[in-house]
């Protein structure tokens, strides 16, 4: 059965216990490539390119260790109905982030999962660019 609900993933999101050690790791150690990076609202947070994997991004303000896959779906309310018909219930959301409104679930092993619509695609990578971004970091 083909799923097609789901586009792509996107993002893994990454717990971390020390936000500057995993930054100069990924960085440094496993030669990333920096997309962007952002400390607002109390959080750090910022997005590291891997090979042709999803953005990962290390994020202080997630328990470590812990990894989120999030996933980008074309059309977000006709997938939460969908998925909501079949018993599927959210543990958080509807909720916004840069890239557009998003949802997070787990599995019945409790692994935690995020759907969003990218319907701003590459906000932070333009935020980023903004040399006036007060909230840039690194």
């Amino acid at each position: 059965m083909n799923n097609n609900l789901f586009s792509k993933m996107a993002f893994l999101y990454v717990g971390s216990a020390d936000f500057e050690a995993d930054f100069e790791f990924y960085r440094n150690v496993l030669g990333a490539q920096l997309v962007w990076g952002f400390d607002r609202f109390g959080a750090k947070v910022a997005a590291f390119k891997l090979g042709d994997s999803p953005l990962i991004l290390i994020a202080d303000h997630l328990s470590a260790p812990s990894i989120m896959p999030i996933f980008a779906v074309d059309d977000l309310s006709n997938v939460v109905a969908t998925l909501t018909a079949k018993g599927w219930q959210a543990e958080r959301g509807p909720m916004e982030m840069p890239n557009g409104t998003c949802y997070v679930f787990h599995d019945p092993s409790g692994n935690r999962y995020g759907i969003f619509e990218d319907v701003r695609p590459f906000a932070m990578e333009k935020a980023y660019q903004d040399p006036t971004n007060t909230h840039r970091i690194f």
